[in-house]
This record gives C-alpha cells, sequence and structure tokens, in this order.
C-alpha cells in the first residue's frame, strides 16, 4: 500500500472539514476524488502531503507512519528527519502550477532533484531531457514561465514532480485554471501515466476522465466520503441519493 489515512479529522476554527475519513491508495492504482466546492476534496490533499496539519488521525506512505494519534487523541508528526523522508514519497501539482517565475523550464525541472535530493547532475539532466519529451517541452526548455501557455506551464509542473521520482503523484484540480483546448493536453498527460501505472490521487471536475482514466472513484460531501468504489458504477448506477443528485446536477451545468 502506498498510501494510509486513517479516521481523519480536520478543522479549521469551528468549522469541521473532516470529518473521520478513511483512504488507502495502493501501488499503480489510480484514485478520482469528486464532489461539490467546499466538500473537503482540497483538503484531503493538503493534508496527506503535510501542507495542513491535521487534529487526529494517521497518515502512513509504503507502511512508515508519518502521523499518529498520541494518548490525548491529538495528532502526532514524526520527527523532521522523518518527515522529510516521507515527503520523498509523494509529488503534488497544484491548480496554478507554482512555478518559479525566474527559472528556465529545464531549472524548474532539475532544482529539487539536485538541491533537495543531492543527485548526481549527470543523472538528473538526462532524466530531465526524457521528461521534456514526455511532456512535449523540449522546444520550451529555455523559456520562462511567462513565456508558456497555462497547459505548459501545468505540463512542466507535472514533470517538475515526476522529476522527483515520488511513488504516488498528487493532482489538486490540475485543470482548473485552464481553457477547455488546453485542459485536454493536461489531462492526456495525466491518461499517458495511468497506462504506465502511475500511482494517482486526482481531485477533479473533469467526470468523463475521472470516470474513463480511475481505478476507483471517492465522491465526498460535507466533509465525509458518501460513495466510493468502480468508476462504472459510481457514474452509472450510485447507491447514495446524494451522489445520484450531484451528478444530475453537474451534467445539467
Amino acid at each position: 500500500m502506498v498510501l494510509e489515512m486513517k479516521n481523519i479529522q480536520k478543522s479549521f476554527g469551528d468549522l469541521e472539514v473532516l470529518k473521520d475519513i478513511s483512504v488507502s491508495v495502493d501501488e499503480g492504482e489510480v484514485v478520482s476524488v469528486i464532489g461539490p466546492s467546499g466538500s473537503g476534496k482540497s483538503t484531503l490533499l493538503r493534508c496527506a502531503t503535510f501542507l495542513e496539519t491535521i487534529d487526529s488521525g494517521e497518515i502512513s506512505y509504503l507502511d512508515e507512519p508519518a502521523v499518529t494519534t498520541n494518548a490525548e487523541g491529538r495528532a502526532e508528526y514524526v520527527s523532521p528527519a522523518e518527515m522529510r523522508k516521507a515527503k520523498q514519497h509523494f509529488g503534488l501539482v497544484f491548480q496554478n502550477f507554482n512555478l518559479f517565475p525566474h527559472y528556465s523550464v529545464r531549472k524548474n525541472i532539475m532544482d529539487a532533484p539536485l538541491n533537495v535530493q543531492k543527485r548526481d547532475k549527470a543523472e538528473v539532466e538526462a532524466e530531465c531531457e526524457e521528461l521534456l519529451k514526455k511532456m512535449d517541452l523540449v522546444h520550451r526548455a529555455d523559456a520562462y514561465p511567462c513565456q508558456l501557455s497555462g497547459g505548459q506551464q501545468q505540463r512542466v509542473a507535472i514533470a517538475r514532480a515526476l522529476a522527483m521520482n515520488p511513488n504516488i503523484l498528487f493532482f489538486d484540480e490540475p485543470t482548473s485554471a485552464l481553457d477547455p483546448e488546453l485542459t485536454g493536453e493536461v489531462l492526456k498527460v495525466i491518461r499517458q501515466l495511468a497506462e504506465e501505472k502511475m500511482t494517482m490521487v486526482v481531485v477533479t471536475h473533469e467526470m468523463p476522465f475521472a470516470r474513463s482514466v480511475s481505478n476507483r472513484v471517492i465522491f465526498m460531501d460535507g466533509g465525509v466520503i458518501v460513495e466510493q468504489g468502480d468508476p462504472e458504477e459510481v457514474f452509472g448506477n450510485p447507491q447514495q441519493e446524494r451522489t445520484k443528485q450531484f451528478l444530475r446536477n453537474y451534467q445539467q451545468t
């Protein structure tokens, strides 16, 4: 199992955003997380990647605990050194790209493997060239983010995440800032990664994509998992009334 989250609880002040949520992801699995805005989808991802601290629960990567719950019922995080190790297991692609604006495409991709992972420069350069080819960005390697389209920027962001050789990739609404044409080129890359059995969790509003690419779909609402299962079952024959309502409303928009 690549990721296991158990009994995750997270509040912002009096607002309970995640209510006792448990999620696990196996190697090679693509899990799409769908649901209305404010359902807790992005917060779940931010907790999984330690951008938010949980109130209680457990988070493990490759069976190595990163967060446990102590005797007082509060979340307890591992030491900074162990946390650095845990962070090596995942990559995160944001909806707004989050590239370094003063770095070229090539430097954006190579920076973390060189400076965080301290890897061999020749090896990192070779991997970078492969990623540039894979993302169809060879001709833009020396460009800066401001010179790229949104779709190209997002493909750089995906390449940058892959350059760390993560065990799992998280996508937080990777196409929400893009127009339909650019959305297609980014979804094509994610689809290709799925075919290569990259382990992924994708928070998305792209329902046809979630249905066709995922091994499992999770529908969240109000901070809980309402329904999850095989994409054809969740989309074609949802069991919960709330899921039916959401998908009905979605098809009407």
